[in-house]
């Protein structure tokens, strides 16, 4: 996969997931200017229900290369964008470190949509990098759809929370020593 088909699948995916939801999705945007000065051009951006708007960057990486070099900037862009954005990666070409850097980044999400399906991944018991779920969280985080980050949950109620049971309690004694 290049890394232009990887913006169209991406694309795709939150098109078809997120459409319905008023998320409508803008291929190579540019937005002012990017921190070395040049104009910036989005690969993807998305303005939802009440002029909420998410910049989505895309690097796919299937051999090693020089996406390796781009992502560290392509970071420091990000943070310094006057919109929420997020760097979407897929790919089993970057190396150990940089992985190791997307991973930790605020700003990184791994998503890899099964481009015949193009419906939300789960992810994998044990795997951080593994279907959609970071990108569907962060849509959930910057659109509002709270639904997402709740499914199959219910809210707490006074006659479900735990409640202290005093005589079934060991009794508090005081500790020895100082303090």
């Amino acid at each position: 996969m290049t890394g232009n088909e990887y913006r169209k699948l991406i694309g795709a995916y939150i098109a078809r997931c997120y459409g319905a939801r008023g998320i409508d999705v803008y291929e190579e945007v540019n937005l002012g200017t990017s921190i070395i000065g040049k104009q910036r051009r989005i690969d993807l951006f998305l303005l939802g229900p009440n002029e909420r708007a998410l910049v989505v960057e895309c690097k796919y990486q299937d051999s090693t290369g020089t996406a390796d070099e781009k992502i560290p900037y392509a970071l420091d862009d990000m943070e310094a964008l006057r919109v929420p954005g997020v760097l979407v990666y897929a790919g089993s070409g970057f190396s150990p470190g940089v992985l190791h850097l997307l991973q930790g980044s605020e700003f990184g999400a791994y998503c890899l949509p099964d481009p015949d399906r193009l419906a939300p991944i789960p992810r994998k018991t044990g795997a951080m990098d593994s279907g959609t779920w970071q990108l569907d969280h962060i849509m959930a985080q910057t659109f509002g759809f709270w639904d997402i980050l709740l499914a199959g949950k219910k809210p707490l109620s006074p006659d479900t929370q735990l409640q202290l049971r005093v005589a079934d309690d060991p009794p508090l004694t005081p500790r020895k020593g100082n303090g």
